[in-house]
């Protein structure tokens, strides 16, 4: 097996494409010459290229060798998450979005310091970008596994060649190129997974083979409605789980927030995120299937117990090597695919992580050392984010080079964004949904949130993933078998949670869905109740949510609609007392 001539021609020619992109939105209307241009793509996006985009920077390439593994090694359940896509799209639309939009926010985090105050600003703004980092390096690293899978470049090369393409294009042509890079980028990550699946319907013969095979291995499990929140995947941790993943993602990251302020109208913004559910949606749930076509195919001879791959992850490029190398140029599509979901993810993370540092540490900085506001020249301001983008470029390689160490990628990401996601949640939900929430309220409510979701995540020792069952009875088809004794041998178990399950801390066992739940709950319960008591004790005031120089008028734009129409008219009725 070798990645071949037509192989590397199209996975070149697909690389000119995305750098092309950046050339031309680098020359092209303003040139990058100004923050608003680089950072917010002037306010003047479509909503096509928005709606792909916001698709492209969730559905990383941890996602789609991530969901295919999850389906290939724990069965189907997973799909249910799609459900709560759509439960928490109209509550991102129609109750977040507005209040960013109307702002017209750079960064998300300018929201929490006019409500709160700085303090609560950076506090967020530091989560973010921790959150951010280490997800850059999984991102980065999911590609590198396949690309060692299937060219046999070093993971090392590969994660600095990926990481220095991305950070190329996005560094010269700003949220522009980065939102025209996603179009193009989301249509290869379809073709390589429709690659997957309809290879695996013309070896199967039909869907009703692959489906057969998948229910004999027990992979297909749909109807879970256990509500025992220690069982890694049922409705109850998908659904619940799946919206908090969503909210924190869509509701109040200061990626999709910067995408979506970048249209031109409010309606625009809501239509582009309604756009992006169903892409990602079938993304997710063909992605999903080309994982019941990999078992289908190694259903005899699992390639990680045959020693053939070193993590499961690489079961997907490991499969394009077996059953498509000799169609030239399908594994140069799949690794541009699965390429291209690694550059959207993290062209998204250095563009809006530059975006934050300059307006919520550079000037915040500045001005508290020099006693004025941060006022550059225009260049300077889009030279300075330019510069930070490439910092952090260098960061997301080193990063990635750190992840190896990490278990599946689709577990471990989904947990980061938990544990960092669901806490931030709760302080814009304090924020936009409660009055009395004042700025030392919501931190302390935001540390202990945080700190219960890492605890519940990173402690040890916890509970392994129970695996189902593996064959490698018939490996006569493959070359390169040996078995691999350190399967057994890495304290994985095979069958059913409830043997391993007593002997384990009940909060370690907890659900990885759970993990946005957990910090987003404990941030609004003890941040509502700690601002409660400082503000009735006069150690904190509400004096952020006034309008300056009206001690009795409720600043609305601070709030979800509903309650700002309920403010305005509350204004209203004090002016006509007055």
């Amino acid at each position: 097996m070798a990645f071949g001539v037509w192989d590397y021609v199209v996975f070149i020619i697909t690389l000119i494409i995305s750098a092309g992109i950046g050339v031309y939105a680098r020359f092209s209307g303003g040139r990058q010459k100004t923050n608003q241009e680089y950072l917010l793509a002037n306010r003047s996006m479509p909503i096509w290229p928005v709606s792909f985009s916001l698709m492209a920077s969730f559905m990383s390439a941890v996602t789609l060798l991530g969901v295919s593994n999850e389906n290939y090694q724990f069965g189907t359940q997973f799909v249910v998450i799609n459900i709560s896509y759509g439960l928490a799209t109209p509550i991102c639309a129609y109750l977040f979005l507005p209040v960013f939009y109307n702002m017209g926010v750079t960064s998300a985090y300018e929201y929490l310091e006019k409500r709160f105050g700085l303090l609560t600003r950076l506090v967020a703004s530091i989560s973010y970008t921790i959150q951010m980092v280490l997800y850059m390096g999984i991102a980065l690293f999911a590609p590198a596994l396949a690309m060692e899978t299937v060219t046999g470049i070093k993971m090392n090369y590969a994660i600095i060649l990926i990481g220095g393409v991305c950070s190329f294009y996005s560094i010269i042509g700003g949220l522009k190129a980065v939102l025209l890079t996603d179009v193009f980028q989301s249509i290869l990550m379809f073709a390589a997974v429709l690659t997957v699946g309809i290879s695996g319907l013309v070896y199967a013969g039909s869907f009703s083979e692959i489906f057969r095979v998948a229910d004999e291995g027990g992979r297909l499990q749909l109807w879970n409605f256990d509500p025992d929140p220690t069982v890694r995947h049922t409705w109850f941790t998908l659904v619940i789980g799946g919206m908090g993943t969503y909210l924190s993602l869509y509701g109040v990251s200061q990626a999709q927030v910067q995408r979506l302020v970048s249209v031109k109208t409010l309606k625009n913004a809501q239509l582009s995120l309604w756009w992006q559910w169903p892409i990602l949606s079938a993304l997710s749930l063909t992605t999903s299937f080309s994982g019941l076509v990999i078992y289908w195919y190694y259903r005899t001879c699992d390639p990680f117990l045959a020693g053939r791959i070193n993590s499961r992850d690489q079961n997907m490029p490991m499969y394009i090597m077996d059953a498509l190398n000799n169609y030239p140029g399908i594994a140069g599509l799949f690794v541009a695919g699965i390429f291209s979901a690694c550059l959207s993810t993290v062209s998204t993370a250095l563009n809006s992580l530059s975006a934050i540092t300059l307006e919520d540490y550079f000037k915040n900085i500045y001005s508290a050392i020099k006693k004025k506001p941060y006022e550059p020249s225009v260049r300077d301001s889009a030279l300075i984010s330019k510069i930070l983008a490439t910092c952090y470029g260098v960061i997301c390689i080193l990063v990635a080079f750190l992840t190896q160490n990490l278990g599946g990628v689709l577990q471990a990401s989904l947990t980061i964004f938990g544990v960092v996601g669901g806490p931030l949640l709760g302080v814009f939900t304090l924020g936009m949904f409660t009055k009395i929430a004042n700025q030392w309220g919501v931190i302390v409510g935001h540390i202990v949130g945080m700190g219960i979701a890492m605890w519940s995540q990173f402690g040890k020792p916890r509970p392994p993933a129970p695996l189902l069952d593996f064959s490698i009875e018939d490996c006569s088809a493959f070359e390169g078998f040996k078995y691999n004794s350190t399967f057994l041998n890495e304290g994985i178990t095979v069958g059913t949670s409830e043997d391993v399950e007593p002997t384990y801390f009940y909060l370690y066992r907890v659900s990885y869905m759970y993990a946005v739940v957990l910090g987003f709950l404990f941030t609004l319960i003890v941040g509502y109740v700690t601002s409660y008591i400082l503000y009735w004790t006069k150690l904190q005031n509400m004096h952020k949510i006034y309008v300056k120089g009206s001690v009795n008028e409720i600043n609305v734009n601070l709030f979800v609609p509903p309650l700002a129409r309920l403010y305005k008219k509350h204004n209203d009725d004090k002016r006509v007392v007055r």
